[in-house]
């Protein structure tokens, strides 16, 4: 058995003394583990870094086996995503959200969006919309797509601001006024049409867009999959968020 493409590096963890096992995202054949000789020297190390974008060749006498991984690398990201908090929780977390995944089942958009926020997750205008984002592209294919097109009371496509916690559906103010306390917040970014080019996203919208994805994926929480440290990660970035727009964006704080 064997095959040939390209991955994104979720992990890799020691395996004696000079081999690591290699945990990637692949392009066509999803989440995928191999064996890769040699993966502790030093040279091999900085290329297996979570994050990073690899080359590789993929080779096992039955196709049930581990394998074992060749790689080059294509892309090496890890030095800039480690050098803040922001893009060592965000790739951590990235990693954690695949992980929901069986392994080896292609996961095609995945790949490209978790490409996409990987190059800009250590920008926080775009890294915290581009997160919540891909968090709603895994509940899609996790089988809990958000219907965020119109009112699921009235139909319209105007002035949605509340997703249902029931029907995972968009609500709009008016329907949504007398239950406001039961429903989910929806930030206008997430809405077509609704957020004014321009202008950067409220850093409250993205608390609600983190609050919204994260009421979903919580119920596809599984005990030992999903530790509590998963959710703490979710939270350390959203306190790294708030603490670079707080730099960046000080207006969208109010006084005090």
């Amino acid at each position: 058995m064997e095959w040939t493409g390209s991955g994104i590096v979720l992990s890799a963890r020691a395996h004696g003394e000079r081999d690591a096992v290699l945990e990637v995202l692949s392009e066509n054949h999803g989440r995928h583990l191999g064996l890769v000789r040699g993966g502790r020297s030093p040279r091999k190390r900085a290329e297996l870094q979570p994050g990073n974008e690899l080359a590789l060749t993929w080779r096992a006498r039955l196709s049930g086996h581990l394998g074992i991984f060749t790689t080059d690398a294509i892309a090496l990201r890890a030095g800039d995503l480690m050098s803040s908090a922001l893009g060592l929780h965000g790739v951590q977390h990235l990693a954690a959200l695949m992980r929901k995944f069986p392994e080896r089942d292609p996961l095609p958009a995945l790949y490209t969006g978790l490409g996409i926020v990987l190059d800009h997750l250590t920008c926080p205008e775009n890294a915290g919309p581009l997160l919540i984002r891909f968090e709603l592209e895994v509940l899609r294919e996790l089988g809990i797509g958000l219907d965020l097109s119109r009112c699921a009371a009235t139909g319209t496509i105007d002035d949605l601001a509340y997703v249902s916690p029931k029907s995972a559906r968009a609500v709009c103010r008016e329907a949504g006024r007398p239950y406001h306390d039961k429903l989910l917040a929806l930030p206008s970014f997430l809405v077509e049409g609704q957020r004014q080019p321009g202008t950067e996203i409220p850093f409250q919208d993205l608390v609600d867009g983190f609050a919204l994805t994260g009421f979903f994926l919580q119920r596809h929480m599984d005990g030992a999959q999903d530790p509590p440290a998963a959710l703490d990660l979710r939270t350390s970035i959203l306190a790294s968020l708030e603490k670079e727009y707080r730099q960046s964006f000080p207006w969208n704080f109010p006084p005090g």
